[in-house]
């Protein structure tokens, strides 16, 4: 071997940007708030699953239950493009769990409504969802609940506002 190989390197460890307090907490909410959206996309799915739907799909089902919102609305109120939420709902419609109907509003975007079958799946989940959720709200308290969705409905239109980085 050659000295240059012989030789061990060792990592340069870089300092790590400060951060305020502030900083600090927001930090560990989000990475709280992702490992929280992992859990609950497991949770979706495992209540999903018995109607043969995932979380994704359940959440596009669930938007188009009035008939009222176009597949871009959808998105909008889910945090997702309108690419992956138009995929979704075009299957979903294949499969005759939704139908599209004229927008009055938009010529070229239609509204997405559920059919009978896709209601009927949408009650089959929801369902599940209530039993699930009064078993695991029951570990809290109804106040603490609306006081951390206030918070994260506020940490949600802070990062719409700030659209990734731009602080």
């Amino acid at each position: 071997m050659t000295d240059g190989l012989a030789k061990r390197q060792y990592v340069v460890k870089r300092p790590r940007p400060h951060r305020s307090p502030a900083g600090d907490a927001f930090s560990l909410l989000a990475i709280t708030a992702l490992r929280l959206a992992g859990h609950l996309t497991a949770a979706g799915d495992a209540l999903a699953g018995p109607a043969g739907q995932t979380s994704a799909r359940w959440q596009v089902l669930a938007g188009a239950r009035n008939g009222t919102l176009s597949v871009a609305e959808i998105a909008r109120l889910l945090g997702l493009s309108r690419q992956a939420v138009q995929r979704l709902a075009d299957v979903l419609e294949k499969e005759g769990l939704i139908a599209y109907a004229e927008n009055p509003r938009h010529q070229r975007a239609k509204l997405a409504g559920l059919t009978q079958k896709g209601a009927a799946r949408l009650s089959e989940i929801e369902a599940r969802q209530a039993k699930w959720a009064d078993a695991l709200g029951a570990d809290f308290t109804a106040a603490e609940m609306r006081r951390a969705q206030k918070l994260l409905a506020r940490v949600i239109a802070a990062l719409a506002k700030d659209k990734g980085g731009s602080g």
